[in-house]
């Protein structure tokens, strides 16, 4: 990325961000899809600072007590490159991940490209999926990427506790131990920082018709799949993604007041907003009369600024979009990612191992095409929303 990076250096000029690090990523014969999603991370942006702070205290803990209590990228990075050693820790996805941000935090360059192969080495040997040359889909690998954090995480707290009581036998009581639990108790779910900074919780509310009773069941997410149509909007996406849908004839629901079958309404509702909003577009359509998927190039609209006023239950929540991965193709099976960032007030664009800046502007003509066939194949598919609410985080 030499000629890239040095006119990338002169775009910026004095504004170029201290202490900043813009690198591509390699791509290994198809590993775009991992790249457009990496790069997200790999920025000292607003968003990308909490993801870097969280993986360094995750493999080596707080310091000084607290989770928060240092929430500056380089200062973590700092005691992780002198008092730690990445290769104490068994290797998983997530020692690979924090390697790769090391890696490029510790350049001398200001621009260059880094070569992610640990880390792709390691995505192939864990998930098969990703091993062959075929085109892969960019949030598949994002879902897979979170799943696989979250249960790693889940691991070592485990084991960290199980080391904890062993090295310290729990005191005798006249009833059992101290930290015996009572019988029925159970266990609250661990909060990883991924769920602190991706997970939401959703709520189904199912009305029957006949007795007014209303079932609600709270589910949790980590990304919101939407539908989309034609010339339409984020705002409407998930307008009609919280819209009222009755169940009747051979759908009806089973009412516990009732107990019997009955016609009802079914809505879903964003009971708690994430800090991050993740929204998935689903672009990819399986149409029975070709036997196979397309891709919809429909033009859907994504502010910069989003509000989510018309699905959450108490106040309204305002959300800024910081990153886009962006699907170029014309379908499923083939094409290209591309990502784009907003690092420091500027926005970037990263395509494999080249990194530009662009205008604010040009982030809608990702937006997509307004007509069917279209020379445009350049399609905003994964948009990343953080939230300008606090305490959204708690």
């Amino acid at each position: 990325m030499g000629a890239a990076g040095s006119k990338l250096e002169k775009a910026l000029g004095d504004q170029f961000p201290e202490g900043e690090r813009y690198f591509g990523l390699e791509n290994f014969g198809n590993t775009c899809y991992c790249n457009s999603v990496l790069q997200l991370g790999c920025l000292g942006s607003l968003a990308s600072s909490w993801f870097v702070v969280e993986i360094v205290l995750a493999l080596f803990g707080p310091i000084g007590g607290t989770l928060f209590c240092v929430p500056f990228r380089e200062q973590l990075l700092e005691y992780y490159s002198s008092s730690k050693n990445i290769g104490d820790a068994e290797e998983n996805l997530l020692t690979c991940l924090a390697d790769l941000f090391t890696q490029i935090s510790s350049q001398k360059k200001k621009t260059g490209v880094i070569a992610p192969k640990r880390f792709v080495q390691r995505l192939k040997k864990q998930n098969e999926l990703f091993r062959s040359y075929m085109h892969q889909d960019a949030h598949e690998f994002l879902n897979f990427l979170l799943n696989e954090l979250v249960d790693i995480l889940e691991k070592e707290a485990q084991a960290a506790k199980s080391d904890q009581e062993t090295s310290s036998p729990p005191e005798k009581m006249a009833n059992g131990p101290k930290n015996a639990q009572a019988n029925g108790s159970h266990k609250d779910p661990l909060v990883t920082w991924v769920h602190r900074n991706f997970q939401g919780i959703l709520t189904n509310e199912t009305r029957c018709l006949r007795c007014e009773t209303v079932t609600a069941r709270d589910e949790t997410f980590l990304d919101l799949s939407l539908d989309i149509e034609q010339n339409s909007s984020i705002t409407s996406c998930l307008k009609n993604f919280s819209s009222t849908e009755t169940l009747n004839a051979e759908d009806k629901f089973f009412c516990d007041k009732c107990c019997s079958l009955q016609e009802a309404q079914k809505r879903m509702k964003i009971k708690k907003p994430p800090h991050v909003l993740v929204i998935h577009l689903k672009r990819f359509k399986y149409i029975e009369q070709l036997g196979r998927y397309k891709k919809l190039s429909y033009r859907v609209v994504f502010p910069l600024e989003l509000k989510l006023s018309n699905t959450v239950e108490d106040a309204e929540s305002e959300y800024s979009l910081f990153a886009v991965v962006v699907h170029v193709g014309s379908g499923p099976n083939h094409g290209h990612y591309v990502s784009l960032v907003k690092s420091h007030n500027h926005w970037l664009f990263f395509d494999d191992e080249n990194v530009e800046m662009i205008d604010e502007s040009a982030v809608q003509t990702f937006f997509g095409s307004a007509q069917e066939y279209s020379s445009n194949t350049d399609h905003g598919y994964i948009l990343f929303y953080e939230s300008l609410t606090t305490n959204n985080k708690s």
